[in-house]
């Protein structure tokens, strides 16, 4: 691919890396117009795809590919944005970074030292920050002299109230900087701007709790447009019960059960973040709208079901505590968009705070699926982690 000094450079590519997923996305900088945009699915799998939506009129395409590894995956989707001159006139590209340690709070520009840093926290993040940073320089490779921008998931939470960050641990670990750090930033960033612009300034400015929900779920309050709490903690596998995280888990266990297995970190890493959640509780799958199906007549199923939304229930009373009451609770992630049950089961367990659902609203996901009578109003929000992603480059970009 050329990279003529004369080609005009007015498009930002989003790279969005999960543990076994890459999304990406491309936009026309300024009007932030999404051009293209798809993901890699399945990687290490049998079952891996890529799927692309071209935008516009261009239909949706889905092929099988062979991705064994990440490794196999980053080159694989180079090769294939490279054939549909996807990178031609890109002028930066953005990467999600979900845990940049206890010093990278903020979205920054990408440098030899910025890498380095990651590098030192990638233990912290083993489902993340291995792949990310490999996608950061397999793209310094392909774009050699092209922008490269770190969008942190931390960077929404880096001034949560002082209470809020602290953790129960020594001194001298606080004072370096270990604290509640807070992820699924870009999310709640996305969230935020559309709760402002679907209801107002007033709305957006009040008591709110954000439910991101998915396969990693996590919450956050937001009162006065800030945040000022959040369920994940240091890492992101605090907090609620989420596909196979544990979500906040008595630490005495953990060591009871190390001792048992004769586990050593690493093993219990894996385990707290592989095995758990809702596929160690039911026994067969992690996938939420597979559990639903099967509750009724597998009761292990049923008690991953009861298990995620009672904890959700039990975040949303904590957090109307937290805020002196609750007045937007806002549903998003992969769950809180599309499972019409799992909401409902949630907010028939708020009633004690008057939240009360419009049973047709719900079941067709409507962007308001509370009633008249309920003293809470309860949205539905589809978030867009990319494009929060391709805004905070653009301004990155704009200071530098």
């Amino acid at each position: 691919m050329s990279h003529d000094e004369n080609v005009s450079r007015d498009r930002i590519l989003t790279i969005n890396a999960g543990s076994s997923s890459i999304k990406f996305a491309v936009f026309e900088s300024g009007s932030f117009r999404r051009t293209l945009s798809g993901r890699i699915e399945g990687i290490g799998s049998s079952e891996s795809v890529l799927a692309v939506d071209a935008g516009g009129s261009a239909p949706s395409r889905k092929e099988r590919i062979e991705v064994p590894d990440p490794s196999r995956a980053n080159e694989r989707l180079i090769d294939w944005l490279k054939a549909e001159d996807a990178l031609e006139g890109v002028a930066a590209v953005g990467h999600r970074v979900v845990h940049g340690g206890v010093r990278l709070l903020e979205h920054r520009r990408v440098t030899p030292e910025l890498v380095a840093e990651l590098e030192e926290n990638r233990d912290l993040d083993p489902a993340h920050l291995p792949q990310e940073i490999a996608l950061i320089r397999t793209f310094g490779r392909a774009l050699p002299g092209v922008a490269q921008v770190a969008c942190l998931d931390t960077a929404f939470h880096r001034d949560l109230p002082r209470v809020a960050q602290l953790l129960p641990i020594p001194r001298r670990y606080l004072d370096d900087g270990v604290r509640r750090l807070g992820f699924h930033g870009l999310s709640y960033t996305y969230l935020m701007g559309e709760l402002r612009r679907a209801a107002g300034d007033a709305v957006a400015h009040g008591r709110v709790v954000l439910a991101h929900l998915g396969s990693g779920a996590s919450l956050a309050a937001v009162r006065g447009g800030r945040p000022i709490d959040t369920s994940m903690a240091f890492t992101a596998a605090a907090g609620l019960v989420m596909g196979t995280r544990t979500g906040d888990l008595d630490p005495g266990l953990l060591l009871h059960l190390m001792r048992l297995e004769g586990g050593t970190a690493a093993s219990m890493e894996k385990f707290v973040n592989e095995r758990c959640g809702l596929l160690g509780v039911s026994g067969s799958t992690s996938d939420m709208k597979a559990l639903l199906s099967m509750r009724d007549r597998d009761s292990r199923a049923a008690d991953a079901v009861g298990l995620f939304c009672y904890q959700a229930a039990k975040w949303i009373g904590a957090f109307a505590a937290a805020l002196g009451g609750l007045e937007t609770l806002v549903f998003s992630g992969g769950i809180g968009e599309r499972s019409a049950a799992v909401r409902r089961e949630i907010c028939s367990r708020l009633e004690f705070l008057d939240v009360a659902v419009d049973a047709a609203s719900n079941e067709t996901h409507g962007a308001v699926i509370s009633d008249a009578r309920s003293a809470v109003s309860v949205r539905v929000i589809p978030t867009d982690e990319e494009i929060v992603i391709a805004r905070i480059v653009s301004e990155i970009l704009e200071k530098s």
